[in-house]
């Protein structure tokens, strides 16, 4: 891996587009050339850069990638953070995972004690199924560029009963897991579809509305 240092410029000319850096690693000063330097605006005396180390046609030694530190930092903690993120993720799989099932267990007892017609554990089994092969698919599209599954598709698939074959899918492939605006949704189609379901295992009129597939 190439070795990056951290410094700041002494030197800028702006007319001429090159300036010089001042590492405290290293013993002199490091010209650059603006073709080398990668920043929201032009660079300026003391601003802080990191940059890695290379030769020019000359052979002498001149700074590579020179980057804006403050603009390198956020990288680096918004990549810090999704890490943990996704570490956390990780950790907790096994408990996700089992959440996730939570509803088949859950239907599957009803069905046993004859609260709910076989046609609702089904529904949601056929549903989950569903959502997680769409995933499946559309992750295998996002890696070899070819044809995705619209969101909206996904997001019905959750919002008929599929959520939780979603949710193992976001668990077990990591499709998904990471964009914030899409499981905000994906979580509203949860919400929407619990509230139907208590709807139906609780309420008078959605006993009435089950015992019509009995």
């Amino acid at each position: 891996m190439t070795e990056k240092f951290k410094g700041h410029i002494v030197k800028w000319h702006d007319e001429k587009g090159f300036g010089f850096i001042k590492c405290q690693d290293l013993s002199e000063e490091i010209f650059f050339h603006i073709s080398q330097y990668k920043g929201k605006q032009r660079p300026e005396i003391n601003e802080q850069v990191v940059f890695t180390l290379g030769k020019n046609r000359q052979g002498k030694t001149q700074a590579l990638q020179v980057q804006e530190w403050l603009f390198v930092r956020k990288q680096q903690r918004k990549r810090e953070y999704w890490q943990q993120q996704q570490d956390e993720f990780e950790n907790n799989r096994q408990l996700f995972t089992v959440c996730a099932m939570a509803p088949y267990i859950l239907l599957a007892a009803a069905w046993l004690i004859g609260k709910v017609p076989t046609v609702l554990p089904l529904w949601y089994i056929i549903f989950s199924l569903m959502a997680f092969a769409a995933y499946a698919k559309d992750k295998y599209a996002a890696e070899n560029g070819s044809w995705r599954t619209p969101e909206n598709t996904l997001h019905m698939l959750s919002l008929f009963g599929g959520w939780s074959g979603a949710w193992l899918a976001q668990i077990w492939l990591r499709h998904k897991s990471k964009k914030t605006e899409f499981r905000r949704i994906y979580w509203l189609t949860v919400l929407i579809n619990l509230s139907l379901l208590f709807y139906l295992l609780f309420s008078p009129s959605g006993h009435r509305w089950l015992s019509i597939w009995r």
